[in-house]
């Protein structure tokens, strides 16, 4: 019996970033806040990209609250997502034209979101990692670090449960 050969690895890396990217892109508040996504095999890094727009406090000038809320939000949602989409991307049962288009695609719900504002969010980049605590078939729980200059210097952090989507049942 002859095994099925794998495919090349760039092919691989290309399907994985077009997928990320038509899920993220498919979303038009993480556009208007230019959050992107560094994919690192299956670990995934939210990039903040710097605009004035973001300010919330001139005089200091730091990055607005709630903007930091939201990137943090939209890091454990992506992530959430990309975890419960990447076997399917992976097989190639999921193609990344089929994300923008597929009616039944659904992101995880916000049950609760915490955040924690630990400094200053500095007119700069900033970065975000979540940490998938528990991910079950209709409940996740997530944990999520931002930071600018130094990861061990974090400017927030949050915790959040999520309400997974289901996966539409065959019809009969």
């Amino acid at each position: 019996m002859t095994r099925k050969r794998p495919e090349p690895m760039q092919v691989v890396k290309q399907r994985r970033d077009a997928a990320l990217n038509a899920l993220v892109s498919g979303v038009p508040y993480i556009r208007f806040l230019n959050i992107t996504f560094d994919r690192r095999g299956d670990e995934l890094t939210g990039v903040l990209n710097f605009d004035d727009k973001l300010i919330g406090n001139p005089f200091l000038p730091a990055i607005h609250g709630g903007v930091t809320a939201a990137f943090l939000e939209v890091t454990a949602v992506i992530t959430l997502s990309w975890a419960h989409l990447f076997e399917r991307i992976e097989s190639g049962d999921l193609a990344p034209e089929d994300i923008l288009t597929d009616e039944n695609m659904r992101f995880p719900k916000t049950i609760d979101f915490t955040i924690d504002y630990l400094r200053s969010g500095l007119p700069r980049d900033a970065y975000a990692r979540a940490t998938i605590s528990r991910a079950g078939r209709r409940y996740a729980s997530v944990r999520v670090e931002a930071w600018q200059d130094h990861h061990d210097k974090l400017y927030a952090q949050g915790s959040g449960h999520f309400l997974m989507p289901q996966d539409p049942s065959p019809e009969s």
